[in-house]
């Protein structure tokens, strides 16, 4: 059963490892729904279903004002379907439309004007982003954050850091223009730049230097498998004094998640921005067996804690790749909204299914690229556990 261990980890068992999938997954699909599920209804459109899932219903019911409220067999994402919704992706219902009596119309998704219809696209990935803000908020007010200054303790011989002079003691102010609070802020913004050219204002004996370095290439394991990342070569300080516990007031804390929510939404863009470039491999993206890992691996080793970070670093990352301007996500549904607010009139009903029909193609793939490269890293890994 070697194979279980290659997918779970080194102690994780692969029922534990499915369970914490289901939860981050389910709990980060549910808030997106939901989200598109509550401005709808303020919006007074009505709702079909409301399914965590897709294909064959499992369980459900119905509540008062008719919405289908189901599990569905496969938990690979979930949606909300509006009165006049065709399907799950909401593309409309045409032959339905054309027959809609006056309050029927009323209530049907594609008759709102086009700044409820945005509203309400918009409302899935905003309600990750807040969920995301809650979670980390929350950790940082109730139990606070120890940080490390940016202090140089060590340069490692033959580093990209030696090369640009860096010394021990340094403190590192900002990079390329960036404040630079902590040690970790540091090396954030180092992991993601590999290859480019930083700017660093380091305080030296009382001083500012200027300074030039261009973070190395590494690959290393994390819980979706390897990554490649920058590395500038220096050690944290090891004095007891460039430790400090950071405590958050209600406000402090709030703006503190959005920070860190801010941060993941940056870091993300920038890798997109490095792939299209050529700068970064895309076999580094993941797929469900890749998220699977991680949550089996993020209980395992942190227990609830660890797997409540993972919802939030999740939902930020579903939040984002929804609003991507591909047909079939929130993000083509705004981009012909956009068009139809700019034309005063929507796109004809041929160049919609066009459209859609070439984002399945393309979400399609991506799903299928992803998880090839699950499958390629799992067989990697199991290699390696066999040698």
């Amino acid at each position: 059963m070697d194979w279980l261990s290659t997918i779970t980890g080194a102690t994780g068992s692969f029922l534990l490892t499915i369970i914490s999938f289901l939860v981050v997954l389910t709990v980060v699909v549910f808030i997106h729904e939901f989200g598109h599920f509550w401005v709808g209804r303020r919006c007074g459109v009505g709702v079909t279903a409301f399914s965590v899932g897709f294909g064959r219903e499992l369980f459900g019911w119905t509540d008062r004002y008719g919405t289908r409220w189901k599990i569905s067999a496969i938990p690979l994402g979930g949606y909300v379907k509006f009165v006049g919704d065709l399907n799950a992706a909401s593309v409309p219902n045409n032959d339905q439309l054309v027959h809609m009596s006056a309050a029927e119309r009323a209530v049907s998704f594609p008759h709102q004007n086009v700044l409820k219809r945005a509203a309400i696209v918009a409302a899935g990935p905003i309600a990750n982003f807040i969920l995301a803000i809650a979670i980390f908020a929350s950790f940082n007010y109730f139990s606070g954050r120890q940080v490390l200054e940016p202090r140089i303790e060590a340069v490692q011989p033959g580093s990209a850091a030696e090369k640009a002079g860096f010394k021990p003691h340094d403190l590192i102010l900002s990079i390329d223009g960036r404040q630079i609070e902590t040690f970790a802020d540091m090396q954030l913004l180092v992991s993601s730049s590999a290859g480019e050219a930083l700017t660093f204002t380091v305080e030296r004996g009382g001083q500012t230097v200027a300074l030039s370095a261009t973070p190395n290439f590494v690959e290393r394991s994390t819980p979706f498998g390897k990554q490649r990342i920058g590395l500038l070569g220096v050690e944290a300080s090891r004095d007891p004094s460039a430790i400090k516990r950071v405590s958050y007031s209600p406000l402090g804390a709030l703006k503190s998640g959005a920070v860190e929510t801010w941060n993941l939404v940056e870091r993300t863009l920038n890798f997109m921005r490095r792939l299209v470039l050529g700068w970064e491999s895309a076999d580094q993206l993941s797929g469900p067996i890749g998220i699977a890992r991680a949550s089996g691996t993020a209980f395992d080793v942190g227990g609830v804690y660890s797997l409540i970070s993972l919802i939030g670093f999740m939902s930020v990352s579903i939040g984002l790749i929804n609003l991507f301007p591909i047909p079939l996500l929130d993000g083509g549904h705004l981009l012909f909204y956009a068009i139809e607010a700019i034309r005063g009139r929507p796109l004809s009903e041929k160049a919609q299914e066009i459209g859609f029909r070439i984002g399945f193609a393309i979400v399609a793939m991506l799903m299928l690229f992803a998880t090839w490269n699950d499958i390629v890293h799992l067989g990697t890994s199991f290699l390696a556990r066999g040698t």
